[in-house]
């Protein structure tokens, strides 16, 4: 089982920028990978894909300020995310889902 550990959360303001990062433990190539985040009290709620042929999909909300992206010599995966508003905080997750494996999640606050 891969392991998967975010970091680079943080309180930004609004219209800022973060990039998060998720390095894992072994080789990601055969993976879809994605990022979800949770709010308290909501749901994980899916934010972003790529697949194992690099094809990338995002939830509307972010479509256009976020970017998912990964080194696959560096078994890491990012999520730049760009023109942040209030509403994109969050608990943020990477992982592959459709192996159940998870990080630890990274914390993401937008505000003044």
């Amino acid at each position: 089982q891969v392991e998967f550990v975010e970091s680079g959360g943080a309180l930004v303001q609004p219209g800022g920028s973060l990039r998060l990062s998720c390095a894992a433990s072994g080789s990601i190539r055969g993976y879809t990978m994605a990022w979800y985040r949770q709010t308290p009290g909501g749901q994980r709620e899916f934010i972003a894909r790529i697949s194992v042929g690099g094809i990338t999909n995002y939830t509307e909300s972010v479509k256009g300020r976020f970017t998912i992206s990964r080194d696959l010599t560096r078994n890491t995966l990012w999520l730049q995310m760009n023109s942040v508003k209030p509403e994109d905080t969050a608990v943020y997750y990477c992982g592959a889902p459709n192996r159940g494996y998870w990080g630890q999640g990274t914390q993401v606050t937008v505000s003044s």
